[in-house]
């Protein structure tokens, strides 16, 4: 794996997590680099959230600390004084200001972070960063919460003959919900962008990943991506031309790892890839597509591998959305189940078998014959799943 330039990484336990694993991270930039975040719209929110808001976008950025196994969430002024400890104790042991270092933070909501542990983190994590592989795969697992394994991504990009990299890391498998869907990403690059262009792309880039997820469509007081940009390699990318096409590889990038996230929804046995057309606008067909992934009896018939198409079609129905059900098509795996507003015949064993073959499955409802289409990611939901988030706290 190939990692950008200029971007060092370490990972540790310092004790935050009672199984004593891997919870904090901390990824620092060899000189100023640019930085730019995409936040969650919750209006109950982290103090790491308001922390970043105020100092992203950047071209001074120098470091990011990130713990999890608590969120830092809901825990009044005190949180809002640890969290400005957090990038106080980074910016000293690397030689900046706390205005160049952000914060995030995951975990469980309203407990107070153990400051003199967090701390200690802190000083082991800035005596432990590197460049390599093994740092930038400790880094992620240190982010994990109640996720199966750490998520990540990492390519090479080649522009006029010269290479530059693009790398991420994000957790979540829980409190997904498709504002800002708890879930944290961070993507990086050694190509040089201004902090304008960078904040641009990645918006763009949310808006067609992790804002186009769920798993239960609860969306997260810490939710945070963000982008750095060290700017380490020679590649400089200014012109619109250039910018598009960094902006494709940025979103292509943000959906693989998207994905990534209810496929690892806790206790889920499926990855739903909705594909929404024929919609009178992009945002007509993504309300479309939130509302099914919202269902509740849509996402338990995927559990139960049982193509039941009137689940999906009555969901359609009442998302708010104006739909031609003459002219409505819903296939389940590329099986036909409902062809122009009437029941297709198909054999139910066979698309049952097909959803059970597979981890994910496809469905394509064209909703009229306008122009907007949208694609939402979500998973299934599993008795697993019931069972873990009813006693997470206790």
């Amino acid at each position: 794996m190939k990692l950008p330039l200029g971007i060092r990484f370490s990972g540790v336990a310092c004790g935050i997590k009672p199984s004593k694993t891997l919870d904090l991270s901390l990824i620092t930039t060899d000189s100023d680099a640019v930085a730019a975040g995409v936040y969650t719209q919750n209006l109950v929110r982290a103090a790491s959230i308001d922390w970043n808001r105020a100092i992203t976008p950047s071209d001074s950025f120098r470091g990011l600390v990130i713990n999890s196994g608590n969120a830092n969430a809901c825990t009044g002024s005190q949180g809002i004084q640890d969290n400005e400890i957090m990038a106080s104790e980074v910016a000293k042991l690397i030689g900046v200001e706390k205005a160049q270092v952000c914060v995030l933070s995951t975990g469980v909501i309203g407990h107070q972070l153990p400051m003199d542990l967090v701390t200690a983190g802190i000083a082991d994590a800035a005596e432990k960063i590197g460049a390599e592989e093994a740092d930038f795969q400790l880094a992620a697992k240190a982010i994990l919460t109640t996720d199966k394994g750490p998520k990540t991504i990492s390519r090479s990009i080649t522009h006029q003959d010269l290479t530059y990299q693009l790398s991420g890391m994000a957790k979540g498998a829980g409190m997904i919900g498709p504002n800002m869907a708890t879930m944290l990403a961070v993507m990086m690059t050694d190509a040089k962008l201004a902090p304008a262009d960078a904040q641009r792309l990645l918006s763009q880039a949310a808006h067609q990943s992790f804002n186009r997820i769920s798993v239960e469509g609860h969306t997260s007081t810490n939710d945070a991506l963000i982008l750095i940009c060290s700017g380490a390699s020679e590649v400089q990318l200014e012109s619109e031309q250039e910018l598009v096409e960094f902006g494709q590889h940025l979103t292509q990038a943000c959906i693989e790892l998207a994905k990534q996230i209810p496929s690892d929804g806790e206790g889920a046995s499926h990855l739903v890839t909705l594909n929404v057309s024929g919609a009178e606008s992009e945002d007509a067909a993504d309300q479309v597509a939130r509302t099914i992934a919202a269902s509740a009896l849509v996402k338990t018939a995927f559990t139960g591998n049982d193509p039941n198409w009137g689940r999906i079609v009555s969901a359609a129905g009442y998302s708010g959305i104006p739909i031609s059900v003459d002219d409505t098509d819903l296939s389940i795996n590329g099986h036909s189940v409902f062809k122009s507003g009437q029941p297709d015949d198909f054999d139910e064993s066979t698309v049952s078998d097909s959803m059970k073959a597979n981890f994910e499955v496809v469905v394509d409802l064209k909703i009229g014959t306008g122009p907007g289409s949208a694609t939402h990611w979500t998973s299934d939901l599993t008795v697993d799943y019931v069972q873990f988030n009813s006693e997470y706290t206790t």
